[in-house]
């Protein structure tokens, strides 16, 4: 029956591809919705009829020309559809949008479907979703605990299975505390990467739209869709291509975490147990777990409201508040008034302040793929927020205020659920413009102990502006130069090996010690398979990296195991001699195994070898 149809974009191409008729889906999204019984999801619902002409204007299933095709999704209600309210959880700020805000213009000739528009905390201020003057949306798993905010609508209708994938809003957690609360996936781009024209701002400089859907493959893959150059949006930020493909996470990464001293969970000891649990999940990834102190990202933390970041806030509504202040939610005019008491200079002050932060933070940083933290601290309930409209609602954001203020990606994703029943969740954070690197690790946490789906999107090839690169040495995944290709931008794409035609041999010197792979002619030569790693590097990054090539070491076109090709590392045959073969090991990890559990003075080359 349709409604026991899974609305994953995944689930839904199969089902078109089979025949099933996206008018039927239509229908199954206002019947869910009715269902739902629940006012506060929607502030405007696109009539049927005007959803059914979307439909007819599709065109016939074609998945490769329109890859949302018959998709059914829903935006927040300060991003714009052309003919449709914007009120931004205000009425007396409506206005009706002559276009679509860019993104979802580019979504919709994607072949999505826009069902209507969600409910909100006021001009997107609050991560709790009960700052609007309409009904607030109940959370989708227990209607006592707050939905979140600021896109309270958006994930609640994801999470309810209304549609398949819905747009939010994300400056101090909007896109990832709902998600957590509701248990789906949320995921904050880089800022940037998606255009914020046709978006009502809360603070310009640090806004982004947000992702939410049931799984990490439909929210990248609604992002790599979305992600496109705005000239318009002076906050736009030019990408030489879209996105690339999600491919497996590395063999081994390090995660930082915040340290015993300085994990925030109010007295909840369900989630730190969570916590830990979801720890233990990444570390069978393969992640090396570091814990570091996190009081400096807490201190940015506070900058986002105690600071003058608020004013960016008031500059939005500052002619409405003037003009009819009773007309904005109560606890949102107290939260954005107090920008009247900053000055000029306490603007500059604050970036000075955050600017020295920022280089306090960066040691911390270093060595470090990514850090994982737990979504929230703790669970509160609407009558928790109803005593007190603000204390439950700056805790909700003590591991998410922080990350636009430190131009931080970030994806948020469920995990398994607490010992009472409440759901578990942490959020993978990362420089700007590693999108792709966090969701692929977050795509592989989700799927443990789940079969991986088989998507044609998400294999792990380079993007066209990419070059993969082979390596066989100390730039592989967790060894000691792998943060040359991770600072240039590079992402891992998938182990292999050599036809069995190469040697690797063990160079003389060091410290550091090096690895050389040398093609032989004959299997009488004493080739064998080499074990590597095939990553992605930006092409315009490329002359960057092999000027730190040093000889007799160089960039050489390598043979692999299936016959196919790629640019790597080789050792010029002359730079070899009196080296140690070490090609019966079969890669330099191997290598460095065996001279660990040998030698206490061998072990040092786990940590000083060098290039490859």
């Amino acid at each position: 029956m349709l409604q026991d149809q899974p609305f994953d974009i995944l689930s839904l191409q199969a089902a078109y591809a089979g025949g099933l008729r996206p008018a039927m889906v239509i229908e199954e999204v206002y019947r869910r919705l009715t269902t739902a019984d629940d006012p506060g999801i929607f502030l405007y619902v696109a009539d049927r009829d005007a959803v059914l002409r979307q439909i007819g204007a599709l065109g016939p299933f074609d998945p490769a020309a329109k890859p949302l095709w018959g998709i059914p999704f829903a935006i927040k209600d300060n991003i714009d559809a052309a003919g449709a309210p914007t009120t931004a959880a205000c009425p007396a700020f409506t206005y009706y949008a002559e276009r679509d805000a860019f993104v979802v213009d580019v979504l919709r000739q994607a072949g999505a479907i826009l069902i209507g528009k969600t409910n909100l905390d006021q001009f997107a201020t609050g991560l709790v979703g009960l700052r609007t003057p309409y009904p607030a949306p109940r959370n989708a798993l227990d209607p006592a605990i707050v939905p979140g905010g600021s896109s309270s609508g958006s994930a609640v209708a994801v999470a309810r299975d209304i549609v398949s994938f819905a747009l939010g809003t994300d400056t101090a957690g909007s896109g990832r505390v709902p998600a957590a609360l509701n248990g789906i996936v949320g995921l904050k781009p880089s800022l940037g990467a998606l255009s914020n024209t046709g978006v009502v701002p809360a603070c310009r400089t640090l806004d982004t739209v947000s992702v939410f859907a049931r799984s990490v493959e439909d929210a990248y893959r609604v992002f790599r869709i979305a992600a496109a150059y705005d000239p318009a949006d002076a906050y736009s930020r030019p990408a030489p291509a879209s996105p690339p493909r999600l491919a497996p996470p590395p063999p081994s990464f390090r995660v930082g975490v915040p340290d015993a001293a300085t994990r925030r969970f109010e007295g909840d000891a369900a989630q730190a147990e969570s916590f830990d649990t979801a720890l233990a999940g990444i570390a069978a990834l393969g992640a090396e777990i570091v814990e570091i102190d996190f009081a400096p990202f807490y201190q940015v933390a506070e900058m986002l409201y105690d600071g003058p970041w608020v004013a960016e806030r008031y500059a939005v509504i500052e002619d409405l508040l003037r003009r009819d202040p009773a007309a904005i939610h109560s606890v949102t005019r107290r939260v954005v008034e107090v920008a009247e008491r900053f000055s000029s200079a306490d603007v500059f002050r604050a970036f000075y302040r955050l600017q020295e932060l920022k280089r306090g933070i960066e040691p911390l940083l270093a060595g470090l793929d990514l850090l994982c933290v737990p979504s929230i601290p703790t669970f509160y309930t609407v009558a928790d927020v109803e005593a007190d409209p603000f204390g439950p609602n700056a805790r909700l954001g003590t591991y998410t205020n922080f990350v636009n203020l430190l131009e931080m990606c970030a994806i948020t994703l469920p995990t398994a659920p607490r010992r009472d029943g409440r759901p578990g969740s942490v959020t993978l954070l990362a420089a700007a413009g590693q999108d792709a690197q966090i969701a692929a690790i977050a795509r592989a946490l989700q799927a443990q102990g789940a079969r991986q789906p088989a998507d044609a999107d998400l294999l792990p090839a380079p993007a066209p502006d990419e070059i993969a690169l082979a390596v066989v040495g100390a730039h592989m995944s967790g060894l000691p130069l792998n943060h040359e290709l991770t600072r240039l931008g590079a992402r891992f794409l998938r182990t292999a090996k050599t036809s069995a035609d190469y040697r690797l041999v063990s160079l003389p010197g060091g410290p550091p010690y090096r690895p050389g792979l040398l093609r032989t002619h004959s299997s009488e030569e004493g080739g064998g398979a080499i074990a590597l790693e095939v990553w992605a590097l930006p092409a315009i990054r490329f002359g960057d990296f092999i000027r730190g090539v040093p000889r007799p070491l160089g960039i050489g076109t390598l043979t692999l195991d299936d016959g196919a090709e790629v640019m790597g590392f080789l050792c010029e045959p002359s730079g070899a001699a009196g080296a140690e073969d070490v090609t019966a090991h079969g890669g330099w990890r191997a290598y460095l195994d065996s001279c660990t559990s040998t030698s206490p003075s061998n072990s040092q080359r786990t940590q000083e070898s060098d290039h490859g």
